[in-house]
């Protein structure tokens, strides 16, 4: 065998689909039309599509709770775009994983490479959560550099008090007093949790 030939035979194929190819469109208010995506997604070969009117910054979706449920192994859950599926890279990576862990794929049609029925699209999601990942680290590792140098330096983590000293001790003697949080926070005009912090720093 020659060793072109050899090296075409290593290359991974693509994951043949067994199932069925399911359809998740989105829209955000009311006022919006799901006409688009429902063309599209039919013109795909969607046998069914999950239709939902949810803003893609919230996390409890009940329709694609709902797809994630029913999903089989070798089902395809196809979507128009990304940013109808999730609107962060980690909301995407755990629903990926979700379908992943029931032996589902993902495919979306203005995003080739997000497509993990072929070799290119696991590997480029792959990359993708691993950066995610390294992304994360980097944060904790600098919040960590920083409460320690705050510490060092005899500051206080967190976000500076609304109040001024002489509101604080205020808030501080009526709180003792008996009155609520709330009653207190509405006379200085901030959130009740800023009346809270004061007893909890």
């Amino acid at each position: 065998m020659s060793r072109a030939k050899a090296k075409a035979s290593e290359t991974p194929a693509p994951v043949i689909p067994s199932g069925r190819l399911l359809g998740y469109a989105r829209i955000s208010t009311d006022g919006q039309s799901l006409a688009a995506q429902l063309d599209q997604l039919q013109a795909a070969g969607a046998e069914r599509v999950v239709r939902e009117t949810a803003s893609g910054a919230k996390r409890d979706r009940a329709g694609l709770a709902r797809l994630l449920k029913e999903v089989e192994p070798g089902d395809v859950v196809v979507v128009t775009r990304l940013d109808r599926l999730a609107r962060s890279t980690r909301d995407l990576l755990n629903v990926l994983g979700a379908l992943s862990e029931k032996g589902a794929l993902f495919r979306s049609l203005a995003d080739p490479w997000a497509d993990t029925t072929t070799p290119h699209g696991r590997l480029m999601l792959t990359v993708l959560g691993g950066l995610a990942e390294f992304e994360r680290e980097l944060i904790r590792a600098r919040t960590g550099e920083g409460r320690e140098r705050a510490k060092r330096e005899g500051r206080k983590m967190g976000r500076p008090y609304k109040l001024t000293p002489h509101q604080q001790r205020e808030a501080r003697e009526r709180r003792d007093a008996g009155e609520s949080l709330s009653s207190i926070a509405r006379s200085f005009n901030v959130h009740h949790a800023t009346i809270g912090r004061l007893f909890t720093g």
